[in-house]
């Protein structure tokens, strides 16, 4: 099978130019101008005029079907996968997850197992180690080598996920030998239990108590720390859904001393705030850890995003319906599920407010939802790119089509939308996996199991710094 999109304007990370693509099979054979008049031939021509060609949106952190606090995140890899396509993403990486006591084998396992024959679009996997030992320590390299570089470990969630700084020491003492890259939920979790205790006490019990007590310095000093003993380690380290400007202070300044420190950010702490935690029990809609944060450091995370201090943005898709499961947490924030859905609204969100809004280039866009995650994640220029020998994960984007963001009409397997009717400009037209059209103008056209696991290598983070 081979396709032709013609007519288009491909929008890439390094500039926009009017130029077509040929497709053969599953992969991008020819990029150039007026390419049937110099002879090639398609089984299909696809028509971009006035739409972008842009590469498959990558989001580098989402949690599909994962436990958490009694319940599951509500999104399959299927229903999760096919939502991430209607909003222009072809590939996802998901976080496998270590039980504690058990091996991160087991772990991988039981994800390979719920990916494998439901995903639509491809998917890759990092590791959550939630026990480092040395049985877990030695398994790292095993995993580096099966595709899996990366390693997710927390300063949050004692009891659950935390993991003291010995341990996170160790684990990046691990990476130093095998390449991968430590992954960190950068807040001292141990001073948020202690203030939600005394919050509770104190008879705030809705919502808006998981925003008050999971403070903004809680998560600048852990963010320093982290940042500190990846210093010692001599490793690069990758700070999560950064939400906060004390965070974004202690990264910049390690950027700025030559520390190979970075950070993601994602839409929710860019477009929303703890004010939509505010009205009542309605809240729990909002809540995620690290918490929504105050408008006023909206500015400061798009200013981290232009001058390159948060290199990309992913979602943290973690859905919970409002009815059944955030309602958990009814009388008591703290057992409210952590979690917002998302990886079907990155996209457009990031086009309307930041290339729309005048905050970013329609080519930083594309960098910060598909190319710099390519390149942060071992996947370039497999993924991440409109080039020969790409893999034909393409979009045509309509910049100037809105429409209207609601649970109504969203595909993620969720009862809410945090961003109920909200009016966005730009849309995914047509979106190709590997060459198969899986969305073409409103409708699903893929199929279940055709995503792939995409085998990563690690990435050289010294030419990113």
């Amino acid at each position: 099978m081979r396709t032709l999109i013609s007519n288009g304007t491909i929008v890439t990370a390094d500039g926009s130019t009017a130029a077509d693509v040929l497709i053969d099979a599953e992969t991008i054979v020819q990029v150039g101008r007026d390419l049937a008049a110099a002879g090639a031939t398609a089984d299909e021509t696809i028509d971009a005029t006035g739409r972008y060609v842009i590469p498959g949106g990558i989001d580098a952190h989402t949690h599909m079907e994962l436990p958490f606090g009694g319940t599951f995140a509500k999104d399959t890899f299927e229903t999760g996968t096919r939502a991430a396509a209607f909003g222009g993403t072809t590939s996802i990486i998901d976080f496998a997850v270590q039980s504690r006591g058990g091996s991160l084998r087991e772990g991988l396992d039981t994800w390979h197992a719920k990916a494998e024959g439901n995903a639509v679009a491809d998917y890759g996997f990092h590791m959550i180690m939630s026990d480092v030992n040395d049985g877990t320590l030695a398994e790292m390299d095993g995993l580096v080598a099966e595709g899996i570089p990366d390693f997710k470990l927390f300063t949050a969630y004692p009891g659950v996920f935390y993991s003291d700084d010995g341990a996170i020491f160790r684990a990046m003492q691990q990476t130093a030998r095998n390449g991968g890259l430590i992954m960190m939920h950068a807040e001292n979790g141990m001073a948020i239990d202690v203030v939600a205790a005394q919050t509770v006490a104190a008879g705030m019990t809705d919502p808006i108590g998981h925003g008050v007590a999971r403070k903004a310095v809680f998560e600048g000093e852990a963010t320093n720390r982290v940042i500190r003993l990846a210093e010692a380690a001599g490793v690069p380290v990758y700070i999560v859904h950064l939400s906060a400007s004390d965070a974004l202070a202690e990264v910049r300044a390690a950027r700025d001393r030559g520390t190979k420190a970075f950070a993601e950010t994602c839409p929710q702490y860019l477009f929303l705030s703890l004010d939509d935690m505010g009205n009542g029990f309605e809240g729990a809609k909002f809540v995620c850890s690290p918490p929504l944060r105050s408008q006023d450091t909206w500015d400061d995370l798009w200013t981290g995003l232009v001058k390159d201090d948060l290199q990309l943005v992913a979602t943290d898709h973690c859905p919970f319906d409002f009815h059944g499961q955030k309602e958990l947490g009814r009388g008591d924030f703290r057992k409210v599920p952590n979690g917002l859905p998302g990886v079907e609204d990155r996209v457009d969100l990031l086009h309307d407010g930041g290339v729309v809004g005048g905050r970013i280039s329609r080519e930083r866009w594309v960098e910060i939802v598909s190319t710099a995650p390519a390149k942060m994640f071992g996947m370039y220029p497999q993924k991440g790119a409109v080039a020969v020998g790409s893999d034909a994960d393409l979009v045509i984007y309509d910049p100037n089509r809105r429409h209207t963001i609601s649970a109504t009409t969203h595909h993620m397997n969720v009862d809410y939308s945090c961003y109920e009717g909200r009016s966005v400009q730009g849309g995914s037209d047509i979106v190709l996996s590997r060459g198969m059209v899986i969305v073409r103008d409103g409708q699903f056209t893929g199929r279940k199991g055709h995503g792939r696991f995409i085998k990563r290598a690690p990435a050289n983070h010294a030419r990113m710094s």
